[in-house]
């Protein structure tokens, strides 16, 4: 079907969002996401998510103690234990896995990146998505914080083919405000966009639940935003809340601040009605605006 029909779902699936609680132990971290990961799987869920930098610390100061190295891929396991881990997490418990973020190091290019792997049942990479937009932000009094001091942006839109189920884009928390990943993706046939991410306990409050809605609402689609546990002693301090978002915007489970896991399953109905209702698609007026799925577009390639 052509990417103007829109996102197809060709089956049910249940998706599990893990709001994980990680310290500074980065073997601790991926022992107890895989102990989550398996608790997920056990209820049925085949598309499982972590949240940003789920293996660490969240924080510029952080990103370099905690880097990675990702390629060539697959690396060895000294020099990317997160890499390793999530790949047998994935095919322990036969899921499509969305490992949130880890920071990563190019050697070659000398740069650190924000950066989510997504292994399939088999334990096999399908993909990699490096944080396109950086999350530089300075509101007076209340929070400042720029990513750039230490990362580099991606230049891609991730769009994941799960064969039994369709395609999944995946994007990284500050990506979130951009809409145009989420358009971009939605017209290439993704059925559910999917944001591991790590909003603070201001920019959560103000937005994290309404731009998860926003992007629902404006591409007919799901939404699922995992966020970290709430720390309240840690140098940043995540919001929580993971959410559920359905293709109407209603926001269909939502956790609170603690560790814990949300679910839900998506259904084909629920993305196919509001298309016949309110047929966006065939009503958008490319005559008078640009169709941003159109032009040069950097898409990641298996």
């Amino acid at each position: 079907m052509s990417s103007a029909a829109g996102p197809v779902l060709k089956q049910p699936v249940k998706l599990a969002c893990i709001q994980l609680a990680s310290g500074a132990d980065k073997q601790a971290n991926l022992q107890r996401a895989a102990e989550h990961v398996e608790k997920a799987a056990a209820k049925g869920n085949k598309i499982v998510v972590l949240p940003e930098c789920f293996n660490s610390p969240y924080g510029t100061k952080y990103f370099p103690q905690y880097a990675e190295t990702l390629l060539p891929s697959p690396p060895p396991a000294e020099q990317a234990p997160s890499f390793h881990a999530l790949a047998k997490m994935a095919s322990d418990n036969n899921v499509y896995l969305v490992g949130g973020s880890i920071p990563e190091f190019n050697p070659d290019t000398k740069k650190h990146y924000n950066t989510s792997l997504i292994f399939g049942p088999d334990g096999s990479l399908l993909a990699s998505h490096r944080k396109v937009h950086l999350f530089d932000i300075d509101i007076p009094g209340k929070v400042t914080f720029r990513e750039s001091d230490v990362l580099s942006p991606g230049n891609k839109v991730t769009i994941v083919d799960l064969p039994e189920y369709g395609k999944i884009a995946v994007a990284i928390c500050y990506d979130l405000r951009f809409p145009e990943l989420a358009t971009i993706a939605t017209r290439q046939g993704a059925f559910a966009l999917i944001y591991p991410g790590a909003f603070n306990t201001t920019t959560g409050a103000l937005h994290w639940r309404l731009l998860g809605q926003a992007r629902a609402v404006d591409n007919q689609i799901y939404v699922a935003l995992c966020s970290p546990a709430r720390d309240v002693n840690a140098d940043y301090v995540a919001w929580g809340h993971s959410l559920v978002v359905d293709p109407m915007a209603k926001v269909l489970v939502e956790a609170d601040e603690n560790e814990t896991i949300v679910e839900w399953e998506l259904e084909t109905e629920k993305i196919a009605e509001p298309r016949r209702n309110i047929p966006l698609n065939t009503q958008r007026r490319f005559d008078v605006y640009p169709d941003v799925n159109k032009g040069k577009i950097q898409f990641e390639e298996p």
